[in-house]
């Protein structure tokens, strides 16, 4: 699949969403959208590039980036991150925060709201140590279909077992024709909102702790620049970030760094963050 539509097609999703696509992955845009053709009743995924090249009709452009997005979550995915976020994240912060008594914790890239969820787990079980606390979960992505699915918060028996311990479900999920339902007390903690990750932050507010995991593998070096840095800037001096496990700020910015003997984990550069025993 090559030609002035399908570059035409790359550009306008780099543009729209950052997604990185390349005559490479033409294989990618012809598995994504040919569903999304189908549907609209074209002849074939060619046709449908032709359509959005020619007239450029803004719903259609809005599915086919929507297609396009990679929407693979499960609950505590990779494991490492949440247990880091319960042993050596969270104890320092509620410390400092004895007298504010609140935390924004902001899920970029949420798909369909399992990481929100866990994290809200996470921050429920801390039990006493959070009580009374005003505690605020946002969780953002750019495609509203897949946010309709993460605040309606219902999951089949594949996905609740994916990732969920059999105690965890018991307690924080009930049983409804459809599968299972996450608690209203989680729902309650995390805000669903569309937000596309090139809009920056401006008017989001500080953040206590963010997730931006697996998805900054899809932009290129510009861009991934751009979003760390503000990220960076939307934290405080003690903020985390989480970043996936193929992820890494080397080579994009200075304004983040790792923290040491703790993969996947992030902060401002130069910030000295302690760790709990």
């Amino acid at each position: 699949m090559t030609g002035p539509d399908f570059d035409h097609f790359c550009r306008l999703i780099r543009q729209r969403s950052g997604l990185v696509v390349t005559p490479e992955k033409a294989y990618l845009v012809a598995s994504r959208l040919s569903p999304l053709a189908r549907s609209e009743g074209m002849a074939n995924v060619e046709a449908l590039l032709a359509t959005i090249r020619k007239s450029s009709p803004e719903a259609l452009i809005q599915r086919c980036v929507d297609a396009m997005a990679t929407h693979e979550s499960y609950f505590f995915r990779d494991a490492t991150p949440f247990e880091q976020l319960a042993a050596n994240v969270l104890p320092p912060m509620i410390e400092a925060r004895q007298t504010q008594r609140s935390l924004r914790v902001w899920c970029a890239a949420c798909s369909s709201g399992q990481e929100p969820y866990s994290v809200a787990m996470i921050l429920q079980e801390m039990g006493p140590r959070l009580a009374g606390w005003k505690l605020e979960v946002l969780a953002t992505d750019m495609s509203e279909p897949i946010l309709q699915k993460a605040r309606e918060g219902v999951y089949n028996d594949f996905e609740v077992k994916r990732g969920l311990s059999p105690e965890r479900q018991a307690r924080w999920f009930k049983p409804v024709p459809d599968g299972w339902k996450v608690s209203s007390v989680l729902q309650q903690m995390v805000q669903f909102r569309p937000h596309n990750l090139l809009q920056g932050t401006t008017g989001m507010g500080m953040f206590d702790i963010i997730f931006c995991r697996n998805v900054l593998i899809y932009f290129d070096v510009e861009h991934k620049r751009q979003i760390l840095e503000q990220i960076g800037r939307a934290m405080p001096s003690d903020g985390a970030l989480f970043l996936g496990s193929a992820e890494t700020v080397l080579g994009v910015t200075t304004a983040i760094e790792s923290t040491p003997g703790v993969r996947g984990l992030y902060r401002k550069a130069g910030i000295h963050m302690a760790k709990s025993a």
